[in-house]
């Protein structure tokens, strides 16, 4: 049955002004220029009485497809690497780091607060406290922000906040009827009692629990929802494939020219070091067209080619109060600023967070469109990057919808994830938030502006934004 949302965005009013603009936005995979251009002089979002919080570096290790490189590990030893690498960039003393928060999804059971294990496999003292936050796509956000908070509030100077991510060994679950009868079996105190239990095992019993990256709530898969977003909202299979290929054709220029400077090299213990993310691989828009649709069968337009991959990959960020860093001698590479978390209907909107998230943050910290200089937003589908472009620049979505007089406007693609995104460099489900923010960082020095807004979707219909500003260079 079709959705309200659908009826509503079919008949959603465009006019010829939108379809102008959003149709010269071509999904082009030719480079885009990275020439530097001078600092724009803008207000700094320092208030009186705040404390400015900084992240000070950010590592990851390469993201990988999943069962490749990593498959044989877990996930604590990709967050351990992270933690390493971040030490070894930043050369951090262990003792100094007050807290340490990690994100992730599909936990692994042996390891349920992955941050603990990762940071005494890492090296650091057992009396330094860690802790393992879960917010789905945006669980390293979360991690960050909670860094902020623990800052902010006065209990903590240096806190690393990271994310990790595993998928080529996600936990595998026996049938219910079966872990019924095992746990029946473990508390039997006679042979009796444990044949008569064996004897009422049935075949369908071994049928195993197999995860799905599925909403509870609603018991749709992601790329369902994603294919229906793209349907109401008329984006069509070619400008999801364009812009999957931009995102492929962009992330192999940034990693050509170096510009991904947050990859730190991993030695897999008994393989070699891997040093790249190994998901780019730009197509061509005949190769893509070519894939089947991979949810709504047959004639829905999200594949495997307009979707992110499953990942493996981890991330770390120091995060420390500015009066701590510069105490420390450090030069940090930006503000963490504004940040909002968002909430929307999971069944119909449940990959429009940064439709929601982008007005708010930007209304807290005073700023508009117009004042932000690098967009950095989480690909989960190319549908879902385009259907909230479409809704962010949308008077009709944004007054019936979120109860907003007008729309925010959707951001220009000159400025928009400029280094590839997680269609083509991976998407670690705990992990990303970190690189979203290191690499908003790394483009604002590099191309001389002030401002960069992270923004993310996550299951559950949540959504997050965070206001990044440049450090004085």
């Amino acid at each position: 049955m079709t959705s309200m949302l659908s009826r509503a965005i079919r008949s959603l009013p465009v006019t010829s002004t939108w379809a102008v603009r959003f149709t010269a936005r071509s999904f082009s995979c030719s480079p885009l220029s990275h020439a530097a251009v001078q600092p724009k002089s803008k207000k700094t979002l320092a208030k009186n009485g705040v404390k400015n919080i900084v992240v000070v570096d950010g590592v990851r290790i390469p993201f990988l497809l999943s069962g490749t490189s990593y498959a044989d590990l877990m996930p604590h030893d990709l967050a351990r690497a992270s933690l390493q690498g971040l030490l070894n960039r930043t050369n951090v003393p262990k003792e100094v780091v007050d807290y340490i928060v990690y994100g992730t999804v599909i936990q692994e059971v042996k390891t349920s607060n992955v941050a603990r294990e990762a940071a005494l496999g890492a090296g650091f003292s057992d009396k330094t406290p860690a802790h393992t936050v879960t917010m789905a796509c945006i669980s390293s956000n979360q991690a960050m922000t909670t860094g902020v908070g623990l800052i902010a509030s006065g209990q903590c100077d240096v806190v690393v906040a990271g994310g990790v991510e595993l998928m080529s060994d996600v936990p595998i679950r026996h049938s219910r009827k079966m872990r019924k009868t095992l746990l029946s079996l473990n508390r039997a105190k006679s042979l009796g009692q444990r044949l008569a239990l064996v004897a009422k095992i049935r075949p369908d019993y071994f049928a195993p629990e197999l995860p799905a990256v599925a909403e509870f709530s609603t018991s749709e898969t992601m790329g369902h929802s994603a294919d229906r977003l793209a349907a109401a909202f008329a984006i069509s299979r070619v400008e999801q494939d364009e812009y999957a290929l931009r995102s492929h054709t962009l992330a192999r220029k940034a990693q050509d020219e170096g510009l991904l400077a947050d990859v730190v090299p991993f030695k897999v213990p008994g393989k070699d070091t891997v040093i790249k993310d190994n998901g780019v691989r730009p197509s061509s828009m005949e190769q893509m067209g070519k894939l089947k649709a991979a949810f709504v069968k047959p004639y829905g337009t999200v594949t495997a080619a307009n979707s992110s991959f499953l990942t493996d990959g981890a991330s770390a960020v120091l995060i420390m109060s500015e009066e701590k860093a510069l105490s420390m001698g450090y030069k940090p590479k930006a503000y963490l600023r504004d940040f909002v978390y968002v909430s929307q209907d999971p069944k119909d909107q449940l990959l429009l967070g940064p439709t929601y998230g982008t007005p708010k943050v930007l209304e807290r910290a005073g700023l508009t469109m117009a004042d932000i200089d690098a967009f950095e937003f989480h690909e989960a589908f190319a549908g879902q990057i385009l259907a909230n472009l479409k809704a962010m620049d949308s008077d009709w979505f944004a007054q019936n919808y979120m109860g907003r007089k007008s729309k925010v406007g959707a951001p220009p693609l000159e400025k928009f994830n400029k280094w590839g995104g997680s269609l083509s460099l991976g998407h670690p489900f705990g992990a990303t938030g970190c690189r979203l923010v290191m690499t908003a960082a790394h483009r604002l020095k590099k191309d001389g502006g002030q401002y960069g807004l992270v923004a993310a979707c996550a299951a559950g219909g949540q959504g997050h934004a965070m206001i990044v500003e440049l450090y004085p260079q």
